[in-house]
């Protein structure tokens, strides 16, 4: 990618940021666009965790992009099998041409004088400061901290004997055979540890303060594997998205109308896989399902290790860490060689990047989101976040679609900007996830808002984002165009006869 201005520039070359650029080289392709990426390779969080067993908490049918299908039968695929579709992917669209690694994005400046965007990357190997300008900026750095992962203060792990490893940070090629081995967390980092890990470990104790639900999923896609003798490829994986999607979201609207249920008949499934003599207390959560994210295990491997007894459950708080294991408020102590602290995320916007507007700092967390994916009052800039409760692609495919869609009518009708304006004062203090997860709600300082009604609030509903991203108007009264040429969209015959007013910001 040549210094030069342009019409695109895309942040972070991971799961959302090479889908983005695919969908920029299938609909934009007279568009001019580039991306920053501060790591050496493709592949975002899929590059960036290496823990034993990292695989997605997703079914590869709804995380994979729409446009490409996902041609394996595993339902959650491991970590450097989502990197190589990630790449493979990128190859097929001719994306790497447009990729400049080794940049990590400081500051995102907007210039209403000029229409553009000017972007500061640092050379973290050489220390020195390279700058691009675009028309349009496309945010796809995901949510967390790169540099490191959360870890709460734990009273006396300093003096450990053993090792103490972050998943986010995990040594290459690190032997934990026939150690004895503590993984602190409940999350889905955690039961994809235990019983990675368990395999070669003396065993492997999951140390949790509270339980999490815990759901198994078939292992293999036999519906699709069988489908594949007689259908295409694509449309085999369509009807997957299709099955999946509802699936997801009837399991989600059950959760939110009917917990009880849910919860009971979730409690069921894992008591079944555990035995009936397993202590049922450790995955009885103290909240309902789905107000925090559902952790899904293929094939139920967490319970059968707990069932052969290669690892086990310890629901308890921390007292303080001894040279050779943990003290538990109970009394109870934990033996251990090495310590995982699967203790979640550092929640982190922008990539930690500063934004400002013709010279004012933006204040991210004062400011609504525009359909779930603009800043409101931030001009010619989008944020591509996928969903928390079903699989981030979906989202991110859309989202890409829209920004698709919005340049396009924004040559249309010759604007050189649009922004997302709150005129009817919509604002609220929710956080625009909404989860009740422990990395949300630390982070909730650093969250964009959600508006109290359409189109400020994030619905988290593919089946209802799909045709209001996919097909809903652009000049809907709340995203106001300008430019010196500005010409108006064409009005239906019914607009015409009526004399409706032009949505505001567009003016005849």
């Amino acid at each position: 990618m040549k210094h030069k201005h342009l019409d695109v520039l895309i942040i972070g070359a991971g799961l959302s940021g090479i889908g983005a650029a695919c969908h920029l080289s299938r609909d934009c392709p007279q568009l001019r666009y580039g991306i920053v990426e501060r790591r050496k390779r493709i592949g975002g969080t899929w590059d960036l965790f290496r823990y034993p067993g990292i695989r997605s908490d997703s079914d590869m049918f709804t995380l994979g992009y729409n446009f490409r299908p996902w041609t394996e039968t595993k339902m959650l695929a491991d970590g450097p099998s989502i990197r190589k579709y990630i790449e493979e992917t990128a190859e097929q669209h001719t994306v790497g041409k447009h990729i400049r690694f080794g940049l990590k994005v400081t500051d995102q400046e907007w210039s209403s004088k000029n229409n553009r965007w000017t972007i500061t990357a640092l050379n973290e190997e050489t220390d020195e400061e390279e700058t691009f300008t675009a028309g349009f900026l496309l945010n796809c750095t995901g949510y967390y901290n790169y540099d490191a992962g959360y870890t709460p203060k734990i009273s006396g792990l300093t003096r450990f004997g053993g090792e103490v490893i972050h998943p986010q940070h995990w040594p290459e090629d690190y032997d934990y055979s026939g150690k004895k081995v503590v993984v602190i967390g409940s999350g889905a980092t955690a039961v994809t540890l235990v019983p990675a890990m368990a395999e070669k470990a003396a065993h492997v104790t999951m140390l949790q303060r509270s339980p999490s639900y815990v759901a198994s999923v078939p292992e293999q896609d036999l519906i699709s594997k069988n489908l594949r003798r007689v259908l295409p490829e694509m449309a085999v994986y369509r009807i997957a998205r299709i099955r999946n999607v509802l699936l997801q979201r009837t399991v989600f609207n059950l959760s939110i109308r009917k917990p009880k249920a849910i919860r009971k008949l979730l409690l069921a499934a894992a008591k079944k896989q555990l035995g009936p003599d397993f202590d049922m207390t450790h995955f009885q959560p103290n909240y309902n399902p789905w107000e925090e994210r559902l952790c899904a295990v293929p094939k139920g491997d967490l319970f059968k290790v707990l069932r052969e007894g290669k690892a086990s459950v310890v629901t308890d708080h921390i007292h303080s860490v001894t040279k050779t294991g943990i003290k538990l408020q109970s009394g109870e102590r934990l033996p251990a060689d090495v310590i995982v602290t699967a203790t979640g995320l550092d929640l982190q916007m922008f990539g930690g990047a500063n934004i400002r507007v013709d010279g004012q700092d933006v204040n991210i967390s004062e400011s609504i989101m525009y359909k779930g994916l603009m800043l409101e009052n931030v001009p010619n800039m989008a944020l591509v976040f996928g969903y928390t409760n079903s699989s981030w692609t979906l989202k991110a495919d859309i989202a890409s679609e829209f920004v698709c869609r919005l340049l396009k009518h924004m040559q249309r009708i010759r604007a050189t900007k649009a922004t997302p304006v709150d005129t009817e004062g919509c604002g609220s203090d929710l956080n625009f996830l909404n989860l009740r997860s422990g990395y949300i709600q630390r982070a909730d300082h650093r969250l964009p808002r959600q508006g109290n009604k359409q189109p400020w609030q994030n619905l988290n509903d593919y089946l209802r984002d799909l045709p209001a991203l996919r097909y809903g108007k652009l000049d809907d009264g709340h995203l106001c165009f300008e430019g010196k040429n500005l010409k108006h969209p064409k009005r239906g015959l019914i607009q015409q006869l009526l004399g409706d007013p032009l949505p505001e910001g567009v003016k005849q």
